[in-house]
């Protein structure tokens, strides 16, 4: 566990949850939870500070209510705040700004319960706070004490978050128009301090910037569990210009491995421009390995390590700063396979393009024209029929499809199709589906549209 030897003197206790027992005998005898409260306080300082000192009151996180606004997540460190009393809020700038507290909640559980005074070391919810964000004091006004900030990490990835606009639109959502994409991304600013949300070229798309692929991801998936349909795009690194050199992200990436797998990490990694910057061998058969590496290199790493490494990874990354373009990272080396009409799957027509490559649907499926239905083996994008029938004539009998033998498709969740699209393409989420789809969905205009690219080029 690698953990101190002061951390070996701790106290046992034998608890039974369904009877609300605890008790410092294995052999149980206890009446109710006493002897757990009893090792709480004498074991666990208390929170350090003066109640009568000066008002220290520091912000960590946002939510909202729809009666009350913005409410700020907080923990009393000095001082003691009341119901319709005028505080200071210290603002990131040095500022302060005044404003009066008309709701406090404690935490029990769950639950948030009203209160009309704090206590020190209390986490509390303080409504009256319409402007504040996280890393801001609550302080006196006359006499501010500001702590010292909390730094919110710039947004690092951006991804394109589309109406759904497939032949499919419609089917399975609730919340599908434009209007209703503008109101949920403007409510998730409410609390979400670290997105950032910007208009494009039309009414329809939105560039939504976080602090990783994850983090988008999560926020993706929530939507999609309200009822919302949309199309997202392939992630993007948020890039800055300084000195006329083209400038990008890059994170402090700690890993920790089992020693027969370090071999794979590195060669991930080194694909992915990271550089070791520091590396420690436990002892007991893991090892922490440290690097520094673009955060688009960081893309797809965490599925592909989980994978490699059979999921005994444990991986975490920090924001690090800016350095310069390091150059083209790989991405994916195979081209799609993409459905040339709309209709049903048959396991026939998937029968013959198992050899093509990976399939990503089933037979019995809905498809449409420019469906991505699989992963081709090659470089290159295939148009195939994935709808074909088997022809059946007076030699045939209509049983003999039961010969037919499907290798099992492969299911992506949201974080893998994500990972796996190129520019030229979408993910379809709505709440029951997820489909890959390329952005022109007429062959035809996509070879057109090519030739133009390419006649560019030359």
């Amino acid at each position: 566990l690698d953990a101190a030897e002061e951390q070996l003197d701790f106290p046992v206790l034998y608890t039974n949850a369904k009877a609300g027992t605890a008790s410092t005998d294995i052999k149980g005898g206890g009446e109710d939870l006493q002897p757990l409260f009893e090792a709480i306080v004498q074991r666990i300082p208390a929170p350090k500070g003066d109640p009568a000192g000066p008002l220290q009151i520091l912000v960590a996180n946002l939510d909202y209510s729809d009666y009350l606004g913005r409410l700020a997540i907080a923990r009393v460190f000095n001082g003691t705040m009341r119901t319709g009393e005028e505080v200071g809020i210290a603002k990131l700038g040095g500022a302060i700004e005044k404003t009066k507290i008309t709701k406090l909640f404690s935490f029990s559980g769950l639950k948030r319960t009203d209160i009309t005074e704090t206590e020190l070391g209390d986490i509390i919810a303080v409504a009256g706070v319409e402007g504040i964000t996280i890393g801001e004091t609550i302080t006196n006004p006359e006499n501010p004490a500001p702590l010292e900030h909390i730094a919110i990490d710039e947004p690092t990835i951006a991804i394109q978050f589309t109406v759904n606009t497939s032949p499919f639109a419609g089917r399975d959502g609730t919340y599908v128009t434009s209007r209703n994409l503008r109101e949920r991304l403007q409510k998730e600013l409410l609390t979400n301090v670290s997105i950032r949300v910007e208009e494009t070229g039309t009414t329809d798309s939105f560039k939504v910037m976080g602090r990783g692929e994850l983090q988008l991801s999560i926020l993706i998936e929530m939507m999609r569990r309200e009822g919302y349909e949309l199309m997202v795009g392939k992630p993007e690194i948020v890039t800055r210009r300084v000195d006329g050199k083209l400038m990008e992200p890059v994170e402090h990436l700690t890993i920790d491995v089992p020693e027969n797998f370090v071999g794979v990490v590195m060669q991930q990694l080194g694909e992915r421009k990271g550089e070791v910057a520091n590396m420690h061998n436990h002892g007991y058969g893991r090892v922490r390995v440290e690097f520094r590496v673009p955060s688009r290199g960081l893309i797809g790493l965490r599925s592909q390590l989980l994978t490699d490494t059979r999921g005994t990874i444990v991986m975490n990354s920090l924001f690090d700063g800016y350095t310069e373009w390091q150059g083209e990272i790989p991405h994916r080396p195979t081209g799609a396979l993409v459905s040339d009409r709309a209709g049903v799957t048959t396991s026939y027509a998937l029968w013959n393009l198992q050899e093509r490559g990976e399939l990503f649907v089933g037979p019995s499926i809905d498809v449409y024209e420019g469906m991505i239905i699989g992963e081709n083996a090659k470089d290159t994008d295939l148009d195939v029929n994935v709808v074909r029938e088997k022809k059946l004539t007076n030699m045939r009998s209509s049983t003999a499809d039961e010969a037919i033998r499907l290798i099992p498709f492969k299911q992506l969740n949201l974080e893998q199709a994500i990972e796996f699209i190129a520019d030229d393409e979408f993910v379809e989420v709505t709440p029951k589906s997820l489909r890959l789809r390329k952005k022109v969905l007429q062959a035809n205009k996509r070879k057109r549209s090519a030739m133009v690219t390419v006649e560019q080029g030359n």
